[in-house]
């Protein structure tokens, strides 16, 4: 026997033998250290990791009358690391987490830092006037009220109910 017959060099993939793609035993090894790998990694205090991976918060979002207003859940983050932009009709706010600790015993000492940054950006259905626009941070949630435009503003009127006879 030759070398060639143990060793598939060279052959084209119709001479080699077929088998399902789950079945090799090395590419499960693979798929199942990649899932593994993937669920302990994929959060951490800040949200996600590698910290080089945008974080991503919840934002809602309500309509009133007058307005839209934007309620972003933003724990941690020191309301000088955050933006907010208006550039035409997109809406982006952007803001960078910094968590540092240090502790110092006898005969230890441990150190972290965490980074983490974030950007979400929501198309409004208007012009809005950047001026006009309110934000507020208060216990971790940044409230933005974007003022609907006065050609937008619908009256409410109610039109009374009557019993028929």
């Amino acid at each position: 026997m030759t070398i060639q017959a143990l060793v598939p060099f060279g052959w084209s993939s119709s001479l080699l033998p077929s088998r399902p793609a789950n079945d090799d035993p090395f590419v499960r090894l693979w798929n199942e250290v990649d899932r593994l790998f993937s669920q302990v990694f994929r959060t951490s205090e800040l949200g996600t990791w590698p910290e080089t991976r945008s974080l991503a918060p919840p934002v809602e979002l309500a309509e009133t009358p007058d307005a839209f207003e934007l309620v972003v859940e933003l724990p941690g983050i020191d309301p000088k690391d955050v933006t907010i932009e208006l550039q035409g009709d997109v809406l982006t706010i952007r803001g960078e987490k910094k968590a540092e600790h240090e502790e110092r015993q006898a005969t230890w000492y441990v150190s972290e830092r965490r980074y983490g940054s974030f950007v979400r950006s929501m198309r409004l259905p208007f012009q809005a006037e950047a001026d006009k626009i309110e934000a507020a941070y208060k216990n971790g949630v940044l409230t933005v009220t974007v003022p609907k435009p006065a050609a937008l503003r619908q009256e409410v009127k109610r039109i009374e109910v009557k019993a028929a006879a």
